[in-house]
């Protein structure tokens, strides 16, 4: 079948109707999930765009392709996936798809979209390329005014500098938006493909990706969306409390980098109430992509996805963008899937960004085991009650800097190993907002104790050498196996005696 694919970045959960938002204006997401799969327990890799993308596209954990970290802060980490690696473009190109990919791309420096075999311009960067000599054409072509921004909204940040811009209004109308821009080509695309334009002619399926870059920061919008929401609507974050008391420091550093404490509350609510609109803004166009697509009479034969590289801040635990704290805000994301002929639903299972490679490639007949990391979704869809992990892990790698962290999430509880700081556990049921580390409390010992040994397996299992740090230095039982990976002890009968030579 055709394979219809809209993703956003940096994408809060509870900014979606779907997903329980009272305010927020997402009808078009919201239809989609009423005739869908609507993931209650959606979970990125990892929080940061290059990674998390280049996981979408191979199917692997980032540990795995290497892709680490964004190449504008990249502090000596690859920037390009390997020549031989994998991708589900390659697999679907075998089958005869059309391949079209509208947006941001972010998967490396020197190999594009065009080089996986996508059709559409190429637009670098992580926010909208605003100069890009397709969207100046676009512009020209409709008589619509170029991009000019005021009312800027950032903080200060420790030594006295501005801080990065936040917000700020946009003045040009919608359709002068790089949003509505991306929409009109993603619709100029299928419209190709209806026609049987195109490589592969007609009768060819096509797989269309439509990444849009917001509702990343900075939010800049246009007036009717900028001031759409009432910042009196907004509830602020629980965890907007945060204290860092019992936190790994980074997380109160990265709170002075992004600038918090140095805004009025009023300041984030406006901020709050902004991302709002952005969201409402994206919901319209992807309204419009889906309503071409019914009109094409493409519905019946499309699988449509929708889900984003990770989420956002956006003030809650003193913090915006992302970074080195895997809480909720950044790593549960939406993930919703319509399949012809599949219930509309709502699944409990712990799913990732990444099982979407192997549901990609089952869904055109491709071989999903390439995609080693990644787990068809089909069965899910189809409303079947397969055998189901019970847990998700993540990982990040670092931004500005080098920060290794792991996490694993069951039905209750999160462990974050943080191996040059204070490990944390939270208990989500009675702290849903991740605000007290109750690692080293004692009565959590046993929770403790299972999480840490079943990340360490889990790791172990798909060859992540972070494991290495942990069987010395954490409770995972007696080691099963040599930790020098050498062959010194072989010989070695009485275990060895501590404190001798």
């Amino acid at each position: 079948m055709n394979l219809l694919f809209l993703m956003t970045d940096q994408h809060r959960v509870d900014t979606l109707g779907c997903y329980g938002n009272p305010h927020v204006d997402t009808p078009n997401l919201d239809r989609l999930a009423a005739a869908g799969t609507r993931f209650d327990r959606c979970y990125t890799p990892t929080a940061i765009c290059t990674p998390a993308r280049a996981s979408l596209l191979t199917g692997q954990a980032p540990f795995r392709h290497r892709l680490l970290a964004n190449y504008e802060r990249n502090v000596g980490y690859l920037e390009d996936l390997a020549d031989d690696a994998f991708t589900f473009p390659d697999a679907l190109r075998e089958r005869g798809y059309r391949l079209g990919l509208i947006g941001k791309w972010h998967v490396g420096t020197h190999r594009t979209a065009a080089s996986f075999g996508f059709d559409g311009p190429e637009l670098p960067g992580w926010h909208n390329p605003v100069d890009h000599p397709d969207y100046l054409a676009y512009l020209a072509e409709r008589g619509l005014p170029p991009y000019r921004i005021s009312d800027r909204i950032r903080g200060t940040t420790p030594n006295g500098n501005p801080g990065n811009l936040l917000a700020a209004r946009l003045h040009q109308p919608v359709e002068a938006t790089f949003e509505h821009y991306l929409a009109t080509r993603a619709i100029e695309h299928l419209e190709r493909y209806a026609a049987g334009g195109g490589t592969g002619g007609a009768g060819r399926p096509f797989f269309l990706a439509t990444h849009f870059f917001g509702p990343h920061l900075p939010y800049l919008l246009p007036d009717a969306y900028f001031d759409r929401y009432d910042p009196g609507l907004v509830e602020l974050p629980e965890s907007i409390a945060e204290t860092f008391e019992g936190k790994p420091p980074v997380q109160r550093n990265y709170s002075a980098h992004w600038t918090f404490d140095t805004m009025p509350i009023e300041v984030t609510r406006k901020l709050i109430a902004v991302y709002w609109g952005y969201v409402s803004l994206i919901d319209e166009q992807i309204g419009r992509i889906l309503d071409r697509l019914d009109e094409l009479g493409l519905a019946e034969e499309t699988a449509v996805f929708f889900t984003a590289d990770h989420g956002e801040f956006t003030g809650a635990h003193r913090l915006h963008d992302k970074g080195p704290a895997m809480y909720e805000d950044i790593y549960r994301i939406p993930g919703i899937v319509r399949l012809p002929g599949g219930p509309p639903q709502v699944r409990r299972e712990f799913v990732s960004l990444t099982d979407c490679t192997a549901t990609l490639l089952d869904l055109a007949g491709c071989d999903p085991s390439p995609a080693v990391d990644s787990r068809s979704l089909v069965p899910l869809l189809r409303g079947e009650r397969p055998p189901w992990a019970p847990e998700m892990t993540a990982e990040f790698h670092g931004h500005h800097f080098p920060y290794p962290q792991r996490m694993i999430r069951d039905e209750r509880y999160k462990l974050v190993v943080n191996p040059e700081s204070v490990n944390e556990l939270y208990d989500l049921a009675t702290d849903p907002h991740e605000l007290r580390n109750r690692h080293e409390h004692p009565e959590l010992g046993p929770v403790r104790l299972r999480l840490t040994r079943r990340l360490y397996d889990l790791l172990r299992e798909r060859g992540d050498n972070f494991y290495h740090w942990m069987t010395p230095m954490y409770d995972i039982g007696a080691a099963d196996h040599d930790p020098t990976l050498s062959a010194f002890e072989a010989d070695d009968d009485d275990g060895g005696v501590p404190g001798t030579v």
